[in-house]
């Protein structure tokens, strides 16, 4: 026996049940998460500055991201994403809660070539976290695809 198309969408604006049952219902079966903070002592932070924006990760040794931030989060918009001052207010936004959390030694893995680069450096040194290493992984090409056009 074949089974009945259902048909779409002449269902969308009837309700089953009042509002009231509904809101009980979910007040009933909510359930709590509570977010694990551990304790980590080093970590390596990412920083990829762009000349549009930049964005600070920080993880632990095993690459489990800890937490992020760029300067487009910060708030920043347009062209004040590219500054120093923004790759600045991203980076302690990222450090903030891994320095609560304990961190005291990091390595810095740095990408691009924009502006906030030597920003976000100078933060991270001041901040008191102490370098384990210094890495600038900027991909380089060896004569790969072409690249775009100079700016005027």
């Amino acid at each position: 026996m074949a089974k009945a198309i259902p048909r779409t969408g002449s269902r969308r604006n009837v309700r089953i049940g009042s509002r009231r049952n509904v809101r009980v219902g979910l007040r009933r079966n909510r359930i709590s998460f509570r977010k694990i903070v551990r304790r980590i002592s080093k970590g390596i932070i990412h920083v990829q500055a762009s000349f549009h924006n930049t964005i600070v990760t920080v993880s632990d040794l095993w690459g489990r991201v800890v937490s992020w931030s760029s300067a487009g989060t910060c708030g920043f918009k347009g062209t004040r994403k590219g500054t120093p001052f923004a790759a600045q207010t991203a980076t302690e936004d990222a450090i903030g809660p891994v320095i609560n959390q304990g961190m005291q030694r990091a390595g810095v893995m740095i990408k691009g070539a924009g502006l906030g680069r030597d920003a976000a450096l100078q933060v991270i040194r001041r901040s008191g976290i102490r370098f384990t290493f210094v890495q600038d992984v900027t991909p380089m090409p060896h004569n790969g695809c072409r690249p775009p056009k100079k700016k005027r």
